[in-house]
């Protein structure tokens, strides 16, 4: 994953729980790293083992942990890195979502060695909308629900996000369902 990632779970931390406790983190999952720099690559590992040493330091899950960083992603690093993409994929929820697919294109403009994921559309009715998400990597169900519940945030939306199904049911995907508020 790029050090973006790594730089905002950082970022994360450090505004809910001050750099103390990053350091602490970062300390006890054996990364040997100063500062992540946005544009490099860098070993998924990597992330994995700050996730999971975030979990283990504030005693909740690895899935609150990835759900909570799918948020703040939204809610913070996009809009500061990427704010003129954001603001071009819809004017509201339902836009935004029929949008995605072609998101990760525009990204990989920046990000020339990203292995992005892909988003497809499924069912789309008033309220809600089914999103089918193909990636390589296999561990970031929870962080998929963050987005959709941080774009809910981003348009001032309630949404009700559930994983309907998925590569452990033997997909090559997975399924959401983003429901919203009329």
């Amino acid at each position: 994953m790029y050090g973006i990632i790594n730089k905002s779970i950082e970022s994360l931390v450090v505004e809910k729980f001050g750099l103390d406790k990053w350091e602490i983190i970062k300390s006890k999952s054996g990364i040997n790293v100063d500062f992540f720099l946005s544009n490099e690559a860098y070993d998924d590992e990597i992330t994995y083992k700050l996730v999971s040493t975030i979990a283990t330091e504030m005693n909740i899950t690895v899935h609150d942990v990835m759900v909570t960083f799918g948020e703040y992603w939204v809610t913070k690093t996009t809009h500061q890195k990427y704010e003129s993409l954001m603001n071009a994929g819809g004017q509201n929820l339902k836009e935004f979502l029929i949008n995605l697919p072609g998101f990760h294109n525009r990204i990989m403009l920046l990000y020339p060695k990203l292995t992005p994921p892909e988003f497809k559309i499924g069912k789309i009715e008033d309220d809600n909308i089914e999103m089918l998400y193909y990636s390589k990597r296999n561990a970031l169900q929870p962080f998929v629900i963050g987005l959709f519940q941080g774009l809910g945030k981003m348009f001032n939306t309630k949404v009700e996000v559930k994983h309907i199904d998925g590569i452990h049911n033997g997909l090559d995907h997975d399924v959401y369902n983003v429901k919203w508020q009329k």
